[in-house]
Formats: structure tokens, C-alpha cells, sequence
């Protein structure tokens, strides 16, 4: 039996049971395009952090901490894992000096302290507790600030601050565009020495009495930033919704520390910051500047060690999504054997009809394998579709949300290579073909001279 042959014989008994055949390769379809948006969805997300990431220059980025008192190396799960001392200095102190000494080692391009410091910030009678964030000027009109509406401030002692979008939203501003230029105001809280003077201890230990004060400052919103879907920007930027320079800020009177771990710096001697952020000039000299910032003392972080650990997070997510889908082919591949071994059945007669006049083993087979491959195909081409348009409309559903919700810019939750759609169509083909390999092999036992005989 020729190709054709073998072809025409399947595609019109698939035409004889129309409804059959669309029903089994409804499965099919189902089940590819659960596959398909499970995948886009895990691809579409990696491709955005990783788009975040690298138009924020993170993987540029050192996170500089005081030093500790050691730091696994290795693996610390296996055998003989050993520790080595995390900063050759123990004692260095993450001040001023430390900072201007990291700007000295090649390779660097800037580095500025991590200050942030809780406050009160109201706009026109809405208040809410914030982190403010100290930033310099270059690292506000560096893709890290997204300012959309508004400008950035220009120097590190103009007097304005910078807010982000959804932080205005929550503050009753609808129209990020009609913030610009109304005053916020920070109210800090810091020691008041008047209530030091007659500090009542028994009071103070019982929740009672601190011996602080509140300040008000009055500061008008430069600019508003653009809100985004995964945090972009600088370390610790992307979690704050209040931005000014470091001028201004140094005029506000606060409290020396803004959590517990400050007290535990503070018995070392020296305050310091608790962490400078530095900006690299390659990615290649990420190694030899965090030697030289170890062998100052301190301790680093950068995010470009732990991507890998970042992939390999979003692979077995992946592996998780495509698992999910999987059961869907499972219960269409069950759906291809019943309706081959039905179609065995109806066509017992026709089977032993062909075997009679000449067809072979292997050309029973081919006509089968050309159905539950043909069901294969269209399902997947079907489902590829399918997966497509509902991860479309998916996206744009949860696009109008957000920007309704919180302000947030569109974006593409979903990703779409051309590989995912070749991929499933040959997936689609293989499942079925294995599908029917049961019942391809089951008609091409079947004896002629029995079906003959049947009615």
C-alpha cells in the first residue's frame, strides 16, 4: 500500500466520524493549550525580571554590608564544609571614609550609602507611615528613579522629593501629573533633650514616656515615578515609595537607628551604615572589586552570584506549570485509544476486507497511525491557538486590573517563542502517535478470515 493510499484511507474514515473526531482532538487541543499558556506564563515571567534586572543595571550592582564574623564557603551540607572569615577587619566601621576608600578601587563608578529612615508622610490630610530613601542625585536620574511625570531633583541640596505613583494613589491623588509641585510633609521623630533631663526610667520600661519629639518638614513633590510590575531599580529602591537627596535629609532630625540590628552595630564602637551601594563599570570587574572590598572589612552581595540560583528557580517552576498541563495530554491521550479501539471495532469487517485482498500488517498499522497522527496534529495546531489567545486575553485582563488598581503600566505576563510552538505541535504529534500504537497494533493482529465471518 502506497503512502497515499494509506493516507486517504485514514483521513476519510476520519471524515466518516466527524463528530468523534472533533470531540478526541478537542482533548488534544485542551490539553496543548494548557501546556502552552502554563509555559508562556513561566517564560513570559523570566523574561520580564530578567528585563528589569538588567535595564536597572542590578547584575552591575554590589550590595556592601559590614562585616560578620564568618561566611560559609561551599557547600555547608557536605562533609568537611569549611568557613572562612568574611573581612579580614571585623571592626571596620561602614562610615564616610569607608565610602570615599570604595570609590578609590578600579573598576568602581559610584557608591553611596543605603539611608532610609520611618516617618509620617501626609499629602493634603492623607498620612501614612513610610520609608523615606536618601538618594543622590546621579542615582535619581539613573534608570533606578523612573520619573514619569515631574523631574528629578538636580543636585544632592535641592529641596524637593520624589514619590512614587502608587504611593500618591493610596495618598487620594488620581492624577500622578497634578501632584507635581504640592508640598508633602515628613514628620520624623527623634529624641527630645528637654524629656532626657527628667527621664523617669520606671515609666520608660513600662511602655510609657519615651523621651521623644516630632519634627514637620514641608517638602514639594519634584517628580512622580512610574509604577512597576517587579520592582525595578537600585538595591532597596524598588520597596520605597519616598525619594529625596541627602542635603535636605541631613537637615531632618531623626532617630540615630531604625531597627534593632543598628543597636547591635552600635556596641562595636561605630555606627556606620548598615549598607553602600556600588555601581560597576563591567560586569567583568565584578570579582576583583568585591576582593578588594572584602579585604577592607566588609561583607558583599551581588546579585549576579545568585542568578544562576534565579534560573534555576524559574526552570523548576517551569518543570511545575508544564507538569500541570501534562495531565491534560494525559486524558487526551486516553481520549485518542478509546476512539481507535472503537473505530477497531466498527471496522472489524473493513479491516479483514483489506488483509483479505492484499494489505499487510505494516500497511494496517501505517492507516492507523495516519488517524491518531492526523487527530494529533490538528489538535495541536488547534491548541496552540487556543493557548495563545486565552494567555492574550489573560494578559489584558490583568492589565486592566492593575492599572485600575494600583496604577501599574501594561505588560506582557506571557511570552511566546516560536521554539514553545514548534515544541508543541511535535509533542502533540508524539503523544499521539503513542496513543495509538495500542490500537494500530490490536487492528493489525486481527485475522481475515474472522472478520469476515463477522456481522
Amino acid at each position: 500500500m502506497r503512502f497515499g493510499d494509506a493516507a486517504g484511507f485514514a483521513l476519510a474514515s476520519l471524515g466518516k466520524r466527524r463528530l468523534r473526531t472533533f470531540l478526541t482532538a478537542a482533548g488534544v487541543t485542551i490539553g496543548i493549550g494548557a501546556l502552552v499558556c502554563m509555559i508562556s506564563f513561566g517564560k513570559g515571567m523570566q523574561k520580564n525580571v530578567t528585563e528589569a534586572f538588567k535595564s536597572a543595571d542590578l547584575f552591575n550592582s554590589i550590595m556592601v554590608m559590614p562585616g560578620g564574623p564568618s561566611e560559609a564557603v561551599g557547600d555547608p551540607d557536605e562533609p568537611g564544609g569549611r568557613r572562612a572569615e568574611r573581612a579580614a577587619r571585623t571592626d571596620a566601621v561602614l562610615d564616610d571614609a569607608a565610602v570615599a576608600e570604595i570609590l578609590k578601587v578600579p573598576g568602581v563608578l559610584t557608591a553611596y550609602p543605603e539611608i532610609n529612615f520611618p516617618a509620617l508622610v501626609g499629602l493634603e490630610g492623607e498620612e501614612e507611615f513610610r520609608l523615606v530613601q536618601v538618594v543622590p542625585a546621579a542615582v535619581a536620574a539613573s534608570p533606578a528613579v523612573r520619573v514619569k511625570w515631574g523631574r528629578t531633583y538636580t543636585t544632592d541640596n535641592e529641596a524637593g522629593v520624589i514619590v512614587s505613583r502608587s504611593f500618591a494613589r493610596r495618598l487620594g491623588a488620581k492624577d500622578p501629573a497634578a501632584v507635581v509641585g504640592k508640598a508633602l510633609r515628613i514628620t520624623s521623630v527623634s529624641f527630645d533633650v528637654g524629656k532626657l533631663a527628667s527621664l523617669d526610667l520606671a515609666k520608660l520600661f513600662a511602655g510609657g514616656g519615651l523621651p521623644v519629639a516630632q519634627e514637620h518638614y514641608d517638602f514639594p513633590i519634584l517628580g512622580v515615578t512610574e509604577a512597576t510590575a517587579f520592582g525595578a531599580g537600585g538595591p532597596g529602591l524598588g520597596q520605597n515609595d519616598v525619594f529625596m537627596p541627602p542635603g535636605p535629609a541631613r537637615g531632618i532630625k531623626r532617630l540615630p537607628i531604625t531597627s534593632v540590628w543598628d543597636v547591635f552595630r552600635m556596641t562595636g564602637g561605630g555606627l556606620g551604615y548598615s549598607a553602600v551601594s556600588v555601581k560597576l563599570g563591567s560586569l567583568r570587574e565584578l570579582e576583583a572589586v568585591k576582593s578588594k572590598i572584602r579585604g577592607m572589612g566588609f561583607s558583599t552581595f551581588a546579585l549576579a552570584d545568585q542568578f544562576e540560583e534565579v534560573t534555576r528557580a524559574f526552570f523548576f517552576m517551569d518543570m511545575i506549570l508544564a507538569a500541570v498541563g501534562m495531565i491534560a495530554i494525559v486524558v487526551a491521550a486516553l481520549g485518542i485509544v478509546n476512539t481507535m479501539v472503537m473505530s477497531i471495532l466498527e471496522r472489524f469487517r473493513e479491516i479483514g476486507v483489506m488483509k483479505a485482498v492484499g494489505a499487510g500488517d505494516g500497511d494496517i498499522k501505517r492507516i492507523f497511525f495516519f488517524e491518531s497522527g492526523a487527530i494529533g496534529l490538528l489538535g495541536g495546531a488547534a491548541g496552540c491557538l487556543l493557548g495563545w489567545g486565552t494567555s492574550l486575553l489573560i494578559n489584558r485582563i490583568v492589565n486592566l486590573y492593575l492599572s485600575r488598581q494600583e496604577g501599574m503600566p501594561a505588560i506582557d505576563y506571557f511570552a511566546f517563542p516560536a521554539w514553545m510552538f514548534v515544541g508543541a505541535m511535535g509533542f502533540s504529534l508524539l503523544v499521539s502517535l503513542a496513543a495509538g500504537n495500542y490500537p494500530a497494533r490490536r487492528a493489525a493482529r486481527v485475522d481475515p478470515v474472522v472478520a469476515l465471518r463477522h456481522d
